[in-house]
């Protein structure tokens, strides 16, 4: 149990056994009143109070005293560390993929820490973070890069109050409007286009807008692909790796979330992939798994260009699918016209066909079918009519279908 000292007096005990108050050396000078006790992890802390303020030191024990009891102890001293210092720390401990924490760290240096950098975890208020909002507003940035920014700023400071460091989260504070992404509004591409991109892209990346379309695999993946992965007996493509710069170096590396998934295979997609290896001969890369240091790893390649010729994302979307569009006359349009267009295409002929959103989640590689659902549930098929047939094996109508419920 902590206690107040006061600081300008002392106890003493007089030869006949009474106790006085004697006067300090300390007496007058500086702070009157200082609250000791001992942290949760054992530790002595202490804080001073001038004179005339001994009811507030007695407050300020009682308070430490019951947030320790309720594991709500917050250790002032911890949480002068800088914002910087603890952000470095933090980035430690997210994901194990290194591109995902080079992008964590872009992020945080061009836009987070020159405001945030200096300024020690708890001083920064609700009125802080709403400076620097402010900042992001003048800036121009777009609604999704402005969501994405408060999110990791929100996840630093969550962890401050994990490890004690604050007593809340200032973003969380009722008086911040939390930055929100706009709705997504998935354009699904007609058959026809689908079609016209395929002739026109570059001979030996056909199959991409195939793979792409019919199976459903994203940009790196499609790139990454390997007649290896082609399972003829079980028809089915498994998703094993996919192509990806770290540190401005082409490696090979789990798909999105580090999980390998299996996807079916039709037996048009599947007659496609054979014709494509018998024009374009698989070539055999090499490539550092993981990272620019990892295992050299040998694969054979479906998706190179001329003299076996590898493509970065980025690079292949400005000369190859960009390319294609020229080629056809179409106009790109960036948002809805990305290579994750043969993706919403996929997931729209497959929902079209009664396909669950639980098993179309496992075929895109989601980890949260919810969030397949909230990107997709505009194309689920609407099942009145279905419910409606349900319900009329119970109840047999003797109109068909009165006032029209047909046609709803």
């Amino acid at each position: 149990m902590g206690h107040v000292q006061d600081r300008w007096y002392r106890k003493e005990v007089d030869p006949s056994g009474k106790v006085r108050r004697v006067k300090t050396t300390l007496h007058g000078v500086g702070q009157r009143y200082k609250v000791r006790y001992v942290d949760p992890d054992g530790v002595e802390r202490s804080r001073t109070f001038p004179d005339r303020c001994k009811a507030e030191a007695e407050g300020y024990l009682v308070e430490v005293e019951a947030s320790k009891r309720e594991g709500k102890y917050v250790n002032v001293h911890a949480g002068k560390i800088s914002f910087k210092a603890h952000a470095e720390n933090w980035l430690k401990g997210q994901s194990p993929d290194r591109a995902t924490r080079e992008a964590l760290r872009s992020r945080l240096d061009s836009r987070i820490l020159p405001f945030f950098a200096t300024r020690s975890v708890n001083a920064i208020t609700a009125t802080t973070v709403r400076e620097w909002l402010g900042q992001l507003d003048d800036a121009h940035l777009s609604q999704n890069y402005r969501t994405v920014l408060f999110t990791i700023v929100s996840s630093v400071l969550d962890a401050a109050v994990e490890e004690r460091l604050i007593h809340r989260n200032p973003c969380k504070s009722q008086a911040i409007k939390r930055p929100s992404s706009p709705p997504s509004n998935v354009v699904v591409w007609s058959r026809k286009r689908v079609d016209t991109i395929e002739q026109r892209i570059e001979g030996r990346f056909q199959l991409a807008v195939v793979v792409g379309a019919g199976c459903g695999l994203r940009q790196g993946e499609i790139l990454g692909l390997s007649p290896d992965d082609v399972d003829r007996e079980r028809m089915v493509l498994q998703v094993r790796r996919q192509l990806r710069i770290v540190d401005r170096t082409l490696v090979f590396a789990l798909p999105k979330g580090g999980k390998t998934r299996v996807v079916p295979l039709s037996r048009g997609v599947l007659e496609r992939i054979t014709s494509h290896i018998e024009e374009h001969p698989p070539t055999p890369i090499t490539l550092p798994w993981q990272d620019p240091a990892g295992e050299p790893t040998p694969v054979p390649m479906l998706m190179t260009g001329e003299n076996g010729r590898l493509y970065s994302g980025d690079l292949f979307t400005k000369v190859i699918w960009q390319g294609a569009f020229r080629s056809a006359g179409i106009e790109y349009r960036k948002r809805a016209d990305g290579m994750h267009a043969l993706r919403h295409f996929y997931a729209s002929v497959l929902l079209s066909q009664g396909v669950s959103i639980k098993e179309l989640a496992a075929y895109l590689g989601h980890n949260d079918p919810g969030f397949t659902l909230r990107t997709y549930t505009h194309l689920v098929p609407s099942s009145f009519e279905r419910a409606r047939a349900a319900v009329d094996g119970v109840f047999s109508p003797t109109d068909p279908a009165p006032h029209g419920l047909h046609t709803a």
